[in-house]
């Protein structure tokens, strides 16, 4: 019998192995990271609100390999405060109003850690059944919110689903729509698939199109006009069919939008919805800003003919005071989901799924695993309740209105478009630039706009983003970051104007 050879140093490391999930170091360092963000909320209205930071600032800071000794999470989370946040622009500053809101809570953050602490991997029912089964109640939770068609619930032959962004609930109805007509025309057809969008639809879709392998010559953008306030025209959609069937090309997708990026502008449902279903188009409804809002009675009439619409999805973690990603699609048809994306190894075969009497998320999504999304969004309809979430939506567009009000008092600005919901596009009114400028037309315009938001993100004061819509740049001013109240509407509003001071001075640009 041979001897047996023990290596002390092998041995050493053996015995001073660290373990990952000790209940206690997590107890202990759980509450410094709670302890480090709830200081960072404190205090994030000290941060510029859009970093000012340099590309690559970080590789001059940081050592260019990993440790290969441990290092107390002192030291690291010391290291964040110095090295990360200074490269953070803080999405959840009460003067961040770009973009459209990414709106944290502290239930979704709760629900977030939940989440991430249970660590399921929930691709079908019987890998976390409870996964499955909260999603699906959830998702009819808020579609009951939303007064969505009884059709879109899973009580009604429908269902929802959580998926991480618009792009993916984009790609997978695109598939299913695609799949669905190719059964019936063959696939020898593909190449003469076409999808219609407004120039004003979120440019998500045309990668998700690409992805799905629709030609981009078949990729139908129709022009907008600000005469009517940027909606896709029913007429116009008409126009772009009947000359496509004429040439033998095959209607297959259409998004409308509830809330577009540059300008929040609902496309007419009923209408586009009715065109649609002569030619049997499946129509998408992207309300991935907006749709949170409809959880007010107020504004459930954007909503109108949704009952036609094939799938619906909205971003709860923009509006929804949930964290991201938390994408919600509902779909009439659920087998036009798993039929083009189910897969079904060995490996995953189990009695419920066999007998049908479960909900197998993995056939919804593109992924194989998914995360227990369904934990946040849970907890920020129970930690808060139907009527403060809807009030807190309400505040932020009165929020709007107010700005709205205090843009109409400085004849130097204009509204560009009507506010819908809190969001307020404006600019610097030609007029005024025809008086400080020795070079007057619309490029002039849109070059002092650009110079203002320029010079005011650079402030780091509150953070601005811009749309270019029919060639004109407009200021977007988006109101739903949890911390901001009318006095930061205020502030940055005086901020505005300051700048506006300087620039508007004759000959200083």
């Amino acid at each position: 019998m041979g001897t047996l050879n023990i290596n002390p140093e092998l041995d050493d490391q053996i015995f001073n192995t660290i373990n990952p999930l000790d209940p206690e170091e997590f107890r202990k360092q759980g509450h410094m990271i709670v302890n480090f963000l709830a200081d960072y909320y404190q205090n994030i209205e000290k941060y510029p609100v859009c970093s000012q930071v340099n590309p690559g600032y970080l590789q001059k800071l940081v050592p260019n390999s990993a440790p290969d000794n441990p290092e107390p999470l002192e030291n690291i989370l010391q290291d964040v405060k110095r090295d990360i946040i200074p490269g953070i622009t803080h999405w959840q500053s009460p003067n961040f109003f770009a973009y459209f809101p990414s709106s944290g809570s502290i239930a979704g953050f709760l629900g977030e850690m939940l989440s991430v602490g249970f660590n399921v991997v929930g691709f079908n029912w019987i890998s976390s059944p409870a996964a499955t089964e909260l999603e699906s109640i959830v998702m009819d939770w808020f579609g009951k919110m939303l007064n969505l068609p009884n059709s879109f619930l899973f009580s009604g032959g429908g269902g929802g689903v959580l998926q991480g962004t618009t792009c993916e609930a984009m790609l997978c109805t695109i598939v299913a729509a695609r799949d669905q007509m190719l059964r019936k025309i063959g696939r020898e057809n593909f190449g003469k698939l076409v999808v219609y969008t407004s120039d004003q639809t979120h440019f998500s879709l045309k990668k998700a199109a690409h992805i799905a392998g629709i030609d981009p010559e078949n990729f139908r953008v129709i022009p907008t006009t600000k005469a009517n306030e940027y909606v896709l025209c029913p007429k116009s959609l008409r126009l772009a069919i009947l000359k496509d069937t004429k040439e033998g090309m095959i209607p297959l997708f259409l998004c409308a939008t509830i809330g577009t990026t540059s300008t929040t502008s609902v496309d007419p449902l009923r209408s586009l919805c009715e065109i649609a279903k002569e030619y049997g188009i499946w129509v998408h409804v992207d309300a991935a800003y907006a749709g949170s809002a409809c959880i007010c009675p107020e504004f459930q009439h954007f909503l109108d003919g949704i009952e036609n619409a094939n799938s619906f999805s909205l971003n709860a973690h923009k509006w929804f005071f949930s964290t991201l990603d938390c994408c919600c699609l509902w779909v009439k048809d659920p087998s036009a989901l798993t039929k083009a994306l189910s897969t079904n190894p060995e490996c995953l075969r189990n009695k419920a799924t066999e007998l049908k009497q479960v909900i197998d998320y993995k056939d919804w999504q593109i992924a194989l695993s998914r995360r227990f999304r369904a934990l946040k969004l849970w907890l920020v309809l129970r930690n808060y309740g139907v009527t403060n979430l809807r009030n807190l939506i309400r505040s932020h567009v009165n929020m709007a209105k107010h700005f709205e009000g205090l843009i109409a008092m400085d004849k130097r600005f204009e509204i560009f478009v009507p506010r819908k919901f809190a969001m307020v596009c404006f600019r610097i009114s030609p007029s005024v630039i025809s008086r400080v400028s020795t070079t007057f037309d619309e490029e002039q315009v849109n070059k002092y706009n650009t110079k203002l938001v320029e010079s005011i993100n650079s402030s780091g004061k509150l953070y601005l983003t811009h749309g270019v819509v029919g060639g004109i740049y407009i200021i977007r001013f988006a109101i739903g970051a949890s911390l901001t109240d009318y006095m930061h509407v205020d502030v940055a509003w005086k901020v505005i104007q300051d700048h506006a001071n300087v620039l508007l001075i004759p000959g200083s640009f």
